[in-house]
């Protein structure tokens, strides 16, 4: 848990992160599971990143990266547990969507390489495109090469979320986060939603964890 000091009461002395959630091809129009809305998400995230860049002290991206995670994929999936085949580690669907990958954010979170993932703080850093084995996969998480590591080091207290899907990975990072003590908000208009009625669900959910849904007040409706 973060321990919050006076300072970290005081909302405009805490040192922030924004941490974009899965913007990758496989979830956007087109791809495997793709989200209606997930292109336009992604170029809404770019513009927002680029004027406001100055005001983070840590950027991350996650992805899903899956090598052989098992039964998340099937052949007959049910859309809850299982999945057809997507974010497929070195496929160009599994790369980020090029408007984030333009932005050169310099830390990235690859996570579900062998088993099911949704939060990114599941994940590993790897700023590469290795297809990494089980080994060298177990090895960074015993080492601790984890997103919870990388906020406590860099000194955060708040969080911003956004990306895709807001009822999946958007929601279970987000909450991942606020169970570790950060204060946490989801930007509404920066992420979209598998379904309106799984992210009525999801914004229940992420309420009542205690996150803020807000607007980013930077891009229209």
């Amino acid at each position: 848990m973060i321990d919050y000091d006076a300072d970290h009461d005081d909302e405009a002395s805490g040192r922030r992160a924004l941490i974009v959630v899965d913007v990758q091809p496989t979830f956007c129009e087109g791809g495997e599971l793709g989200v209606a809305g997930g292109n336009r998400i992604a170029q809404r995230i770019a513009s927002y990143v680029q004027a406001h860049r100055a005001e983070y002290e840590y950027m991350a991206t996650t992805q899903d990266w899956h090598i052989e995670p098992g039964a998340h994929w099937s052949d007959s999936p049910d859309y809850v547990d299982t999945w057809p085949v997507h974010g497929k580690a070195g496929t160009p669907n599994a790369e980020l969507h090029p408007a984030i990958a333009a932005l050169g954010i310099a830390h990235h979170f690859k996570k579900g390489q062998y088993a099911a993932a949704y939060s990114g703080f599941e994940g590993i850093e790897d700023n590469t495109d290795r297809i990494q084995s089980r080994d060298e996969v177990a090895t960074a998480q015993s080492e601790g090469r984890t997103l919870a590591n990388a906020l406590k080091a860099a000194d955060i207290s708040h969080v911003d979320v956004v990306g895709i899907a807001e009822s999946h990975c958007v929601k279970e990072t987000a909450i991942d986060a606020a169970k570790l003590g950060f204060r946490v908000t989801v930007f509404e208009d920066l992420t979209v939603p598998v379904s309106e009625e799984l992210g009525v669900a999801a914004r229940r959910e992420m309420a009542a964890a205690g996150i803020a849904l807000l607007h980013s007040d930077i891009l229209p409706c």
